[in-house]
C-alpha cells in the first residue's frame, strides 16, 4: 500500500545500504575492541610498574631488616642457622607479594567485554537485518 509519496528500493540497494552499513558498523567494532585494549594495556603496564617499583623498595627494606634479625637470632643460635630461618620467612613473604601481584594481571581481567557484547549485538542485528 504504498502512496505516491512513498519511495520503493530494489533489493539490490538494500543489499548495498546493507553491506555500507555492516562494513561502518565493522569498522567501529574494530576501533572500539582497539580502544579497549589500549586501556587494558595500560592498565597491566601501571600494574607490572608499581609491582617492580614495590618489589625494589623492599628488597632494600628486607635486606636491612635481614641483616638486624640474623644479628638478633644468631645470639641465640647459630649464625648460619639464623641466617635460613630469616631467609625463609623472607622467601614466604616473597611468594605472598607475587602471588598478590599475579591476581592482579590476572588474564580474565583484560579481555575486551564491552568490545565482545558489542560485536554480540552487532550480530544480532545483522541476523535480523537478513530475515
Amino acid at each position: 500500500m504504498n502512496g505516491p509519496g512513498d519511495t520503493q528500493r530494489s533489493v539490490a540497494e538494500l543489499i548495498g545500504e546493507l553491506t555500507r552499513e555492516s562494513t561502518a558498523l565493522f569498522r567501529q567494532e574494530i576501533t572500539l575492541a582497539k580502544a579497549e585494549l589500549q586501556e587494558n594495556a595500560r592498565r597491566v603496564a601501571t600494574g607490572a610498574m608499581q609491582l617492580v617499583a614495590g618489589a625494589l623498595v623492599l628488597m632494600i627494606a628486607l635486606a636491612a631488616l635481614e641483616a638486624a634479625a640474623i644479628i638478633a637470632l644468631a645470639a641465640v643460635t647459630g649464625w648460619w642457622q639464623a641466617a635460613v630461618v630469616v631467609g625463609g620467612a623472607v622467601l614466604l613473604a616473597a611468594a605472598l607479594v607475587l602471588i598478590l601481584g599475579l591476581a592482579k594481571l590476572r588474564v580474565e581481567g583484560l579481555a575486551p567485554r564491552r568490545t565482545l557484547s558489542s560485536l554480540r549485538n552487532s550480530g544480532r542485528w545483522a541476523r535480523e537485518q537478513w530475515r
